[in-house]
């Protein structure tokens, strides 16, 4: 299953330009389409864990299977953007399995053996990731790239049925508290009318009091959320985990970081697939799959070397040296970008980076609030994480649209310069973030 899944959230990476040339859709539409996975999951993530308190974990791990291969059959079938668009919405729910399984690997192994199984469903999962990657192309340039979410779909029914009929029953734990779903509600209003709103300006064709209207739309909603959130006896995300300076720090350097990588992860397939007769390189899905593959290796590398860093060095000089290689990547990356060569290293260098930032933050973060506040801690990274890669992706698509050239429909390439450069200073930004926090993260090392 953890196989399966990997590769249904990986296969959009390589295969985004084909889907915008196949739906006739514009590069920040075609960045709302690998976003609403990640909105969905960025909902879900934080309710998987009391959903399986209150039901029971292999009760609710199948049904989320069932609605990710609902997602995944209604994206192979989807006719239009749209279509597409609520297939991605099911998938998301994946996001929320794998804690979940995680769960059910604690409360039905021995310690030992527990973490051994953690480690087995990760490295699966991130096999998966690259098995997408590597496949995606073959699959649909071969086939269609409706069979790209029909494959991994019919290998998740499989492995559910599996589960459903091998694992046995965990009983319900009693919850001490419900789900909000207000919170749920306007978390996801909030960002899924920020990723429209962003497609929309960008198009040009709003009228300058509708952009105004989006704003206010986008700040109504978040004030909502935060004041709910706040006011609530078992919020979504516990915002007042921010009042600990080194949440607060963590969660700032996060987003921003993330912000950058998701630019990274927009950007560098697009570029592959611009026509060789200009500036780019022609590539097809395939091609794009096997240059991509190389970062895909690196991030999962990261994960490994940023705990073994992070063991050794203090955490914040971990953040400092990944930080520093991110943005000095891209911003070199805003001239030197006319080899493949050149976007494959790059997008090695800022994956491995990146990686090992995050991993030294999130375990510096872990070790700075109280045992009974891990799991809180934790998920409020995993879901500002995923926020900032799906704000970098939709700010990736809007910099493409805003300079795209009219006659063509394809952006120029002063569009990527400065889609790269603005990467690059984002990631810059962290190191104020680490500069002005100096003190306090050195405390929490």
């Amino acid at each position: 299953m953890a196989l399966a899944l990997g590769a249904l959230q990986s296969i959009l990476d390589p295969a985004l330009p084909l889907l915008q040339r196949e739906l006739g859709v514009s590069p920040a539409e075609g960045a709302l389409v690998a976003n609403t996975l990640l909105v969905t999951g960025a909902v879900v993530a934080p309710l998987t864990g009391k959903l399986g308190d209150r039901y029971g974990g292999k009760r609710v791990l199948v049904r989320l299977m069932a609605v990710v291969s609902v997602g995944g059959l209604v994206a192979s079938l989807a006719p239009n953007l749209p279509v597409l668009l609520l297939g991605q919405v099911l998938q998301g729910v994946m996001v929320g399995a794998l804690p979940l399984s995680f769960v059910l690997v604690r409360r039905h192994l021995a310690a030992g053996q527990s973490q051994m199984a953690i480690g087995l469903v990760m490295a699966l999962f991130t096999g998966g990731g690259m098995v997408g990657t590597l496949f995606a192309g073959p699959v649909a340039e071969g086939l269609s790239w409706k069979w790209m979410f029909a494959l991994p779909t019919i290998a998740i029914v499989a492995a559910t049925a599996v589960v459903a009929r091998v694992m046995p029953h965990d009983q319900p734990v009693r919850a001490d508290s419900g789900i909000h779903w207000p919170g749920v509600v306007l978390l996801s209003g909030t960002l899924l009318t920020l990723m429209i709103g962003l497609v929309k300006v960008t198009s040009g064709d709003l009228p300058p009091l509708a952009v105004g209207a989006l704003a206010v739309a986008v700040a109504v909603l978040a004030t909502g959320w935060v004041a709910v959130e706040r006011r609530a006896a078992s919020p979504t995300v516990d915002l007042r985990m921010l009042a600990r300076p080194a949440m607060w720090n963590a969660c700032v350097f996060t987003f921003t970081i993330t912000t950058s990588s998701g630019m990274v992860l927009f950007l560098l397939p697009q570029l592959f697939a611009v026509p060789a007769d200009g500036y780019g390189f022609g590539a097809g899905t395939t091609e794009i799959g096997l240059f991509l593959l190389p970062g895909a290796v690196a991030g999962a590398v990261s994960d490994w070397v940023g705990g073994i860093t992070t063991r050794r060095f203090r955490p914040r000089a971990v953040v400092v040296a990944g930080t520093v290689v991110t943005a000095a990547t891209m911003i070199a990356l805003a001239s030197l970008h006319g080899a493949v060569w050149q976007l494959v290293l790059a997008k090695a260098l800022t994956a491995f980076a990146a990686g090992v930032a995050t991993t030294a933050l999130l375990a510096g973060a872990a070790t700075a609030v109280d045992a009974e506040d891990t799991g809180i801690a934790t998920s409020l990274l995993v879901v500002t994480r995923v926020i900032g890669l799906a704000l970098g992706v939709q700010i990736g698509g809007a910099i493409l649209d805003a300079g795209a050239d009219p006659t063509t429909g394809l952006p120029a390439e002063s569009a990527f310069v400065t889609g790269f450069a603005v990467s690059g200073l984002v990631a810059a930004l962290s190191l104020l973030v680490i500069r002005i926090t100096r003190t306090r993260m050195t405390n929490t090392a």
